[in-house]
């Protein structure tokens, strides 16, 4: 019930807070004389803590007082106050993923004049929604993403859902680890394999040989011998736990649900440095958004998607029997698990994980034409190291043939092992569920090389780290395609602040918006904006120690100049 000022009643505000994890940790009073006309108005806390993740404690940051921080759901045209106080001992921020906003308000460091919030200070945010869907929130600082702040929002649409659903969950995935993360970073730069546990060994090479021939086996070891690469390297951090909701495997996040229901699941990867394949063993998903965007209905069995992305899918249950929601990172180091169950305590089965791929030399864009070589021409290669793979993304590609023709062997980084029979999600199935507002054709032409240099764990965008090159400068208005070419044998999931992307994948007016587009290894992507928010906004891949090491740019669009 609206109170007079047109916001909640105080009542209403508490019920609110209740349901959305947030009483105790936030205030929702909504017409307080400071923030007059506001509809909502939050207080953070971000400070230090412990979590326990299957029986293991360690440190960890929280926002609101838990990890992932509390979910925020709001409603589009809202109004919006967030006061964030600073409890740590270093500098915070909170940058609102996939949020179109004012550019202060964004929550970057050092950009759009943005300052980070510090010690014992508080930070007011303010903006009013502009879009509804499935988004998230976490630090800009540092590594402090990584040690636990991070949240999921949930934007409802001002006007009629066009999706029904009966129940709705966040399953928000994570990676954990004891370490601190500016360990992890040295330990990347002393050695490029460090976490890599999982290299070749002789028994595999006389398999190879046995299946590919001694000379096309030798050809290819010492290939990524002269490269000094290794096949098996698909991930540059491994050992992590993965979380759902902040639970581990045994600890069992459980969505409850009744036989027959439409349930619906946000699915976020917050994660700094993981890019899963998700399935449900024995249930198909239907995709009803992409980076909170409605697109057209697609029922697929699972999906690749990388840092930063976030699906909604429409399962629908029947039966009493409990389901396995799974989540493999790349390399199958281990697993996330939740569990769909009529009645808490229940478990589903645990599939047999997959095996891991094996990269290629088309994976680095050499060996086959599936690579645009003239892109390849740029002096990347010399430099190149860990950072490139096929072309699936956050999408994926349908599996079955692959993973058949490899033979229970996974080649490429795109072969997930995906069942013969199955679908798995591609970019290219994706079909915005409305029609594109502008449809003129892009008048500027922007590409933006993802290279790296593996041995010295450094990563640039056209070559150049982060404020060691020239921005990316756009006019307001001007209609742009931006397309990335990755050098690199790793999958970059590149991110822009303040708009979205249209990607380029053949739906001419219905192409899906995108925050995050996962460029696979070797391959190339395109997509199209509108410059329509003038303001400097960062630019940058998602896996967080590959930005922190300098994979980010300066995204400017300038304000239209008053004519004389």
């Amino acid at each position: 019930m609206a109170s007079r000022n047109g916001g909640l009643s105080r009542r209403d505000a508490l019920r609110l807070a209740g349901a959305t994890g947030l009483a105790g940790v936030v205030s929702i009073f909504p017409g307080r004389r400071s923030f007059a006309g506001a509809d909502q108005v939050l207080e953070l806390a971000v400070e230090r803590t412990r979590i326990t993740v299957d029986g293991v404690t360690t440190r960890a940051i929280s926002i609101g007082g838990s990890v992932p921080a509390p979910t925020l759901r709001w409603r589009e045209g809202q109004e919006v106050v967030i006061q964030v106080t600073n409890r740590l001992d270093e500098p915070t921020s909170i940058h609102w993923h996939g949020l179109l906003l004012e550019g202060v308000m964004d929550g970057s460091p050092g950009f759009n004049g943005f300052e980070p919030i510090r010690p014992g200070q508080t930070y007011t945010y303010r903006f009013r929604l502009r879009q509804a869907g499935t988004y998230w929130y976490h630090s800009h600082s540092a590594a402090q993403e990584q040690e636990g702040m991070y949240g999921a929002i949930i934007i409802d649409p001002a006007g009629r859902e066009p999706v029904r659903a009966d129940r709705d969950y966040v399953v928000f995935l994570s990676d954990h680890t004891a370490q601190k993360p500016a360990t992890v970073l040295r330990n990347l730069k002393v050695s490029e394999g460090y976490y890599n546990r999982g290299k070749r060994t002789l028994s595999d090479f006389f398999n190879d040989a046995e299946r590919d021939g001694w000379k096309a086996t030798v050809d290819d070891r010492l290939d990524w011998g002269d490269m000094r690469m290794d096949a098996t390297d698909l991930a540059d951090v491994t050992g992590y736990q993965f979380l759902v909701n902040g639970k581990g495997p045994k600890d069992n996040w459980t969505a409850l649900y009744k036989p027959g229901e439409r349930v619906r699941l946000r699915i976020i990867n917050g994660s700094a440095m993981s890019i899963f394949d998700v399935r449900i063993p024995g249930l198909p998903m239907t995709v009803v958004a992409a980076d909170g965007q409605n697109v057209m209905p697609l029922k697929v069995d699972e999906f690749r998607f990388g840092v930063g992305e976030t699906y909604d899918v429409i399962v629908m249950p029947e039966g009493d029997q409990p389901f396995t929601f799974l989540a493999e990172p790349i390399d199958r180091s281990f697993y996330a698990r939740a569990t769909l169950a009529v009645a808490d305590g229940m478990q589903g089965p645990i599939p047999e994980l997959r095996p891991r791929t094996i990269l290629t030399m088309e994976d680095m864009g050499m060996a086959h034409a599936s690579m645009d070589h003239a892109a390849m021409g740029h002096g990347a290669m010399p430099g190149m190291d860990h950072s490139a793979h096929a072309d699936m993304g956050a999408a994926g590609m349908n599996h079955g043939d692959m993973a058949a023709a490899s033979q229970g062997k996974p080649l490429g980084w795109a072969d997930a092992a995906t069942p013969a029979g199955t679908r798995a999600l591609s970019y290219d199935d994706l079909k915005s569920l409305t029609k594109a507002k502008d449809l003129r054709e892009p008048t500027q032409e922007i590409e933006v090389q993802l290279t790296g240099m593996m041995s010295r764990y450094i990563w640039t965008l056209n070559g150049r780290k982060f404020d060691q090159g020239e921005p990316i400068r756009v006019n307001h208005g001007d209609r742009v395609r931006i397309r990335f070419v990755n050098t690199t044998m790793m999958a970059h999931p590149m991110h822009l602040h303040g708009m979205f992307m249209e990607l380029e994948n053949g739906q001419t007016d219905r192409m899906p918006r995108k925050h995050v587009v996962l460029v696979p290894p070797g391959k190339s992507k395109s997509v199209q904006l509108t410059a329509d928010e003038p303001g400097e906004w960062p630019f940058h891949c998602h896996l967080l120690y590959h930005m922190a090491s300098g994979m980010m740019t300066r995204f400017i669009v300038s304000p239209k100049t008053a004519s004389l």
